[in-house]
């Protein structure tokens, strides 16, 4: 949205300002859950822009959730410092009330060591997403379908990669019984999915995968002064293993839009949700999750999200999902080879067009911290695009040391709930435990289940896994119901 009237400011109640070319440019809030765009090659200034966009959300009350690749987007937490070319872009675009603040920032990082533990438990990642996390081929995918489908039609929850690889012994060890039901599992196949699961521990994705388990509730807190918690992931780390990367963005997003109930087109956003590094969701993603994908980026914003996607290129972006985002900053491209030029013919032609400049030749012009912008207008259309300068961040730019970010975890509240795991003895002890525990309260039940395994042959070898499964479909199969129901990209139906 352009406005040719008023005084750009940080505070607005026009919108959030994005920068200014011949007109100052806006994100409405009321649109912001239609999605956006953020694309340019590197070094161009993405950084900023997304920078800028989380501080006004978090000044309007909105959460924001955002990966930090290179450690740049820390500086969240602390106020910017004084830098003359700082007064100097605030100046040209003029923007008054330019000034410096930090914002009330929460630290996450799946390894524990740059902020709260953030995990998951392997029945809530389900099946389709560990899948591909594991990499496996068609016939090893549908096995792991089937073991899940075992456990999620006893009510029976898998917490760890332990429960998991119990389940799988399980139903190797059972397989004749359970052809009937689940189609064959093979021996070889489940050796296979034990084998990626030994990789997936070596890669540190154990420590993801486990109790305490996310609230997702916790990412939707406002700070001090009512201002949305910056929910930042550290990744650094995490980006050496780019499809856990991608997975545990993705199943993030499956959460929200599995969880949050529906609330049409609200003033604002619930939530704003960045996916940086957006290339590493797509690259060699079959047929099937993307269309996955695009189902729950179209649906999610009537639950309130606005998802912001974030790459070098626009052609990382499938042509389904980005003609679904309609706020779109696009910084400079490098028309070097083949494919660079086409990226910018096909990121100037998505543009509503401008009669004063010629957006396929703009692009590759570009200077740093500046950009083609197309915002939604009042009715959602799409606005003219804007050669805009971007307004400056009033949080620092650039990392934060480590003392600074261990005074911001240490002042969170959620420490106590996730920097420590409850998992201190193996899985399948504390699930036993468990299902003894409600066995002996439900007498009749367990009475049933002796009657209903009197006429099955069993081996001297029975052993604790064995046990383990029945005990655990008795106890956990009492508490969530009969069955475990799962959504669109395999999450639980909590509901």
């Amino acid at each position: 949205m352009s406005e040719t009237t008023g005084v750009p400011s940080m505070t607005t109640d026009q919108g959030i300002f994005i920068g200014k070319g011949e007109n100052p440019v806006y994100l409405l809030p009321r649109l912001a859950n239609r999605h956006g765009l953020i694309a340019g090659a590197t070094g161009t200034g993405k950084t900023v822009s997304l920078q800028i966009l989380a501080e006004d959300f978090s000044r309007r009350g909105v959460p924001v959730f955002m990966a930090d690749v290179k450690g740049d987007l820390a500086g969240l937490s602390q106020p910017g410092t004084e830098h003359p070319k700082l007064r100097e872009r605030a100046a040209t675009i003029g923007l008054e009330d330019y000034h410096f603040e930090a914002f009330p920032v929460v630290f996450w990082d799946l390894f524990g060591e740059q902020g709260h533990r953030v995990r998951a438990t392997v029945s809530e990642l389900g099946p389709l997403l560990l899948s591909r996390l594991l990499e496996l081929n068609d016939t090893q995918e549908g096995v792991l379908y089937a073991v899940f489908k075992l456990a999620d039609d006893n009510g029976m929850l898998l917490l760890d990669l332990k429960d998991l690889r119990a389940l799988l012994v399980f139903a190797g060890e059972n397989a004749r019984d359970l052809q009937l039901r689940y189609g064959n599992i093979a021996a070889a196949s489940i050796g296979a999915i034990q084998r990626r699961l030994l990789v997936l521990e070596e890669q540190g994705a154990e420590q993801f995968l486990g109790e305490p388990a996310l609230d997702l509730l916790d990412f939707m807190r406002n700070g001090a002064g009512g201002y949305g918690n910056i929910n930042i992931l550290a990744a650094d780390r995490l980006m050496r293993n780019p499809s856990l990367y991608s997975i545990f963005l993705l199943w993030l997003l499956s959460q929200l839009f599995e969880e949050l109930p529906e609330i049409g087109d609200p003033e604002q956003p619930r939530l704003v949700f960045f996916f940086d590094e957006a290339h590493l969701l797509f690259d060699d993603a079959p047929k099937a999750l993307l269309e996955k994908i695009e189902q729950v980026v179209r649906l999610i914003r009537s639950k309130g999200v606005g998802v912001y996607f974030v790459t070098q290129n626009p052609l990382d972006i499938p042509d389904a999902i980005l003609g679904q985002l309609g706020n779109r900053i696009q910084h400079a491209l490098r028309a070097f080879t083949p494919r660079d030029q086409k990226a910018v013919r096909a990121a100037a032609e998505t543009f509503r067009p401008n009669p004063a400049f010629d957006a396929g030749e703009v692009i590759k012009e570009l200077g740093v911290g500046e950009a083609l912008v197309s915002m939604l207008g009042g009715k959602g259309t799409p606005g003219m695009v804007e050669r805009t300068l971007i307004r400056p961040p009033a949080s620092r730019m650039g990392p934060v040391t480590p003392a600074e970010r261990a005074a911001v975890i240490a002042a969170s509240l959620l420490g106590k709930r996730y920097d420590q795991s409850v998992d201190s003895r193996s899985a399948y002890e504390m699930l036993k435990e468990r299902a003894d525990r409600a066995a002996a309260a439900s007498p009749t039940q367990d009475k049933a289940d002796r009657k209903a395994g009197a006429g099955t042959s069993h081996s001297n070898r029975q052993g604790v896994v064995e046990a383990m499964v029945k005990s655990v479909v008795r106890s956990v199969g009492s508490s969530l119901g009969r069955s475990i129901v799962r959504g669109i990209l395999g999450s639980i139906l909590k509901g």
